[in-house]
């Protein structure tokens, strides 16, 4: 027969030991969620940069085909009536589209969303619900 000494008490409150257990093994949860959450974001901004980066390499490499192929069209065209406006037409017009991509660019690059947006925010999230507290 087990003796009444032996039982242990069911409803004993936590000491301070298993207080500081479950302190730890909530911020190691909440850590956790946030490095996972940091992670996602990093390959996000990778598959992004990269899927950007692709894109426009190949928009590059048309747009140069391209443009040789028109120019060399409007030269030949207008070469025997007009060889100095055969050259100057494409000319001022690359600069016009050069300008407007530029500009463009700068746009893009100002308007991107700030990286780890999320994961700053429920960091801020948990700062302020810990130092919230009394």
């Amino acid at each position: 027969m087990a003796s009444a000494d032996q039982d242990p008490v069911p409803n004993r409150p936590a000491g301070l030991f298993d207080s500081a257990k479950r302190l730890a093994a909530t911020l190691l949860a909440v850590a956790h969620a946030r490095v996972e959450l940091f992670s996602v974001e990093l390959e996000e901004e990778w598959v992004r940069i990269s899927s950007i980066l692709t894109w426009s390499l190949v928009a590059m490499f048309c747009a140069g085909i391209g443009v040789v192929l028109a120019t060399l069209f409007l030269v030949f065209a207008l070469w025997d009536a007009h060889p100095l406006l055969a050259l100057g037409i494409p000319a001022a017009l690359f600069l016009v589209i050069a300008g407007l991509s530029w500009r463009l660019v700068r746009a893009k690059a100002r308007a991107k969303p700030r990286p780890f947006a999320a994961s700053l925010a429920e960091l801020a999230k948990d700062r302020d619900q810990l130092t919230s507290r009394p």
